[in-house]
C-alpha cells in the first residue's frame, strides 16, 4: 500500500515538474508566445505628444505608436495587431517585470539604473534634459538655486537632479499632464525633462522658452523588454536596424516629428543611415 502510495506521489510531482518546466520556457520564450496569440503588447505615453498621446479621436498617435505600428505588422503581419498599455514614466520598468506589456516604447531613455533591470535594444533617438521656464528665465543650474524645480517621478530628470543637484527643490508628479500644467500654474519656476519634449511643449505654449537647451550627457532612447529575454530582444535589434536602414525612421519623423523640430534635424535627433 505504502510503495502504491509513494508511486503515485513521485507520479503526481513528476507532472508537476513537468509543468513548471514548461511555465518557464514559456516565460523564456515570449517571442513564440507573442505569435501564438496574435498581438503584441505594447506600453507607451498617452500625455507625451509628439511621441506618444491620445489624438483628438480618441486614438493611440505620436511617433513612438507608429514604430509600435510597425514593429507589430512585420512581426505578426498585421499593424493592428498590437495592443496598447498606457503608462506613466514611474511604471515603464514594473510593467516590463509584472509582464503587463511585451515591450516598452515611451520614450524611453537608457541608463546604467535601467540597464540593471531591464534589457534594452538598439537606440532609435538621442536626447539630452532640457529646463523650460516662463520667457526662458531659468538659463543655468544658478538660476535654479532657491527655486522650484518641477520633474516626472522616475524620469531622467528625477535621477539627474537628485544625484547632482540635492541643494535644489524638486516637486515631482506622476503624469506629464499634471507636471506641465504645474508649471502654467506657477507652482513652480522651471520645468526640467527630455529636451526634445520641452522643445515641442515650449512651441505650443507662447510665454515659456527652453533656457537650458542641453544638460548632462546625451542619452538615447530605445525600446526595452523584461531582463532576460534574449529571443525577443534579438528580434527588436534586427527590426530596428532594418526600420533605420530601410526609410520607415525618417517616413514616421516626417510626419510625426518634423512639424515639432524642422526636416533638418532629423539627423541629429534619430539613429538613421
Amino acid at each position: 500500500m505504502k510503495k502504491i502510495f509513494l508511486i503515485v506521489m513521485l507520479g503526481f510531482l513528476g507532472l508537476g515538474l513537468v509543468g513548471c518546466g514548461e511555465a518557464q520556457q514559456n516565460a523564456s520564450n515570449s517571442l513564440e508566445a507573442i505569435k501564438q496569440k496574435g498581438v503584441i503588447t505594447i506600453g507607451v505615453f498617452s500625455d507625451k505628444p509628439p511621441f506618444g498621446f491620445i489624438n483628438k479621436e480618441g486614438g493611440n498617435d505620436g511617433f513612438d505608436v507608429q514604430v509600435s505600428r510597425q514593429i507589430a505588422k512585420d512581426l505578426l503581419g498585421d499593424s493592428s495587431k498590437v495592443k496598447f498599455e498606457l503608462v506613466e514614466a514611474a511604471s515603464r520598468v514594473e510593467f516590463l517585470k509584472s509582464g503587463k506589456v511585451d515591450v516598452i516604447m515611451a520614450n524611453f531613455t537608457k541608463t546604467p539604473e535601467r540597464e540593471a533591470v531591464v534589457d534594452f535594444a538598439l537606440p532609435y533617438m538621442k536626447v539630452a534634459l532640457g529646463v523650460v521656464s516662463k520667457d526662458g528665465a531659468i538659463k543655468s543650474i544658478e538660476d535654479l538655486k532657491g527655486k522650484k524645480l518641477i520633474v516626472n517621478k522616475g524620469t531622467t530628470a528625477d535621477f539627474y537632479f537628485s544625484k547632482n543637484h540635492p541643494e535644489i527643490e524638486l516637486l515631482k508628479y506622476d503624469q506629464n499632464t499634471e507636471t506641465f500644467l504645474a508649471l502654467k500654474d506657477g507652482r513652480g519656476d522651471a520645468l526640467a525633462h527630455d529636451n526634445l519634449l520641452v522643445f515641442a511643449w515650449a512651441k505650443e505654449n507662447p510665454g515659456f522658452e527652453v533656457g537650458i537647451t542641453k544638460l548632462g550627457n546625451e542619452d538615447v532612447i530605445a525600446p526595452a523588454v523584461k531582463k532576460g529575454d534574449k529571443e525577443l530582444l534579438e528580434w527588436l535589434n534586427k527590426e530596428i536596424d532594418t526600420l533605420n536602414k530601410n526609410g520607415f525612421m525618417k517616413e514616421a519623423y516626417q510626419e510625426t516629428l518634423a512639424p515639432i523640430y524642422g526636416e533638418d534635424n532629423l539627423n541629429s535627433v534619430l539613429f538613421v543611415e
